[in-house]
């Protein structure tokens, strides 16, 4: 088949990307490079070579995406592009609805002038903002209510998809905490800044960092450190290719729905369980060998206790359960590849 990836050059858009290639797909990436590598583009194109095509284009560029669309024959979009940084959205709300909310429009006017019509999104499940208490684990029903301007311009664009069903099927997929890298080392995390625990831990075991902040330890959790789901990102592209296959043939439980051509599904991705970040901070110290040093600072505002999925709607609508479930095995393989690009992709 023929995809588009936006975001392709970003971490989990690179090895989606990079599955698709492998299954011997024809691929157009479209990635502004704002925070993407074209260090990740050229090793995709090690692997995919002229079956690989990259647009250095922005979503926003609605002509743009659709010459991109036109010219790859495209069949479908795995939407990734976007701005993913809850902080950074406090400060630059605008910004983060008009990359995330009015980008996804400008892609969905693309692809409907070109006659494609299914799309992966990639969504958040910063999109339930801070469940009630005891709302644990969440499932697809517990309420959005997003607290920052990245949960709300993700839902925002969620949406707009509803709203399509009359000429689009499309999936969004919700999840928390992505780590890890391709275990055989072709791609890897490599964020500028990087704001996410294990690679954090790991900059520290590399001494790209002197310690490790960690944000409160008298949450009520076994060890009074917050508690995150960690998918690994291998298992987050299995999740998206199972959704694929889900709007090809229209198959959701083994059933064929021939009456609803088009419509929005939804589902979260998780391990079903939580880390805290000392299990985490200890699970990389296992497998780097290296002390980690840790200091304890203030709580930062707005971060709830725990939050994890709850994936049995998916495990039962496409069979999808996340394969990497020990943590030091996620932590090893973001080890090797930080260790053999000790400055990433540069």
């Amino acid at each position: 088949m023929r995809f588009l990836v936006t975001g392709g050059a970003g971490y989990i858009g690179s090895h989606a990307t990079l599955r698709l290639l492998d299954a011997g797909h024809e691929v157009t990436v479209v990635d502004n490079l704002y925070r993407g590598h074209r260090g990740a583009i050229e090793a995709l194109a090690r692997v995919g070579g002229p079956r690989l095509r990259f647009v250095e284009a922005d979503i926003l560029d609605t002509a743009a995406v659709a010459r991109a669309l036109r010219d790859g024959g495209v069949e479908t979009v795995l939407h990734f592009a976007a701005l993913t940084y809850v902080g950074e959205s406090m400060e630059r709300p605008d910004d983060y609805h008009r990359t995330n909310t009015t980008g996804g429009e400008s892609l969905l006017a693309a692809m409907r002038a070109c006659g494609v019509h299914r799309l992966v999104f990639s969504s958040t499940a910063a999109t339930y903002g801070v469940p009630d208490a005891g709302a644990m684990p969440i499932t697809e029903d517990t309420p959005q209510r997003p607290i920052n301007p990245y949960g709300a311009s993700k839902l925002a664009f969620e949406q707009v998809l509803r709203a399509q069903t009359a000429w689009l099927s499309s999936v969004a997929l919700r999840y928390f905490n992505v780590a890890g890298a391709d275990p055989a080392g072709r791609l890897g995390e490599d964020h500028r800044p990087e704001t996410h625990l294990i690679p954090i831990c790991l900059e520290v075991a590399l001494g790209r960092r002197p310690q490790l902040t960690v944000f409160g330890d008298d949450f009520p959790t076994p060890d009074g450190t917050c508690v995150r789901d960690y998918v690994h990102v291998e298992d987050l592209v299995d999740a998206h290719v199972a959704a694929l296959a889900a709007l090809e043939n229209g198959t959701v439980d083994g059933t064929v729905d021939r009456q609803t051509p088009h419509r929005f599904l939804r589902w979260n991705i998780g391990i079903g369980r939580g880390y805290s970040v000392r299990e985490v901070l200890e699970s990389c110290r296992r497998v780097t060998g290296h002390a980690i040093p840790a200091a304890i600072g203030p709580r930062r505002e707005g971060d709830p206790p725990s939050l994890y999925a709850d994936p049995a709607a998916i495990t039962r609508d496409l069979g999808w359960r996340a394969r990497w479930t020990d943590l030091d095995a996620i932590v090893r393989t973001a080890w090797d590849w930080m260790r053999a690009h000790p400055a990433g992709y540069r």
